[in-house]
């Protein structure tokens, strides 16, 4: 199975969850982040970067129960859609 080549939306999409994961860690390592998600630091330095746009469900997910964010955070971020415009919509 070919996968289709993502579009700049969604290479933009990475990239903000890149830097809202990035941002998360603080003064944590990639290292200690990396480990207590169970994936490698260089898989988590892809997804920082960008590089890596499109991490899987269960990755996300991993990585949000270490940073101590809620998933719901995470979508918000990576749709580039302000709080309070998901909030008006799922009223």
């Amino acid at each position: 199975m070919v996968r289709a080549p993502l579009t700049p939306e969604q290479l933009e999409a990475g990239r903000r969850l890149g830097e809202t994961l990035r941002r998360s860690r603080a003064g944590r390592s990639l290292n200690e982040v990396a480990g207590q998600a169970g994936i490698s630091p260089e898989t988590l330095r892809k997804i920082e970067t960008g590089r890596l746009p499109s991490p899987a469900f269960g990755v996300v997910a991993s990585l949000a129960r270490a940073l101590g964010l809620s998933l719901d955070a995470l979508a918000v971020e990576w749709a580039g859609t302000p709080a309070h415009d998901v909030d008006a919509r799922t009223a």
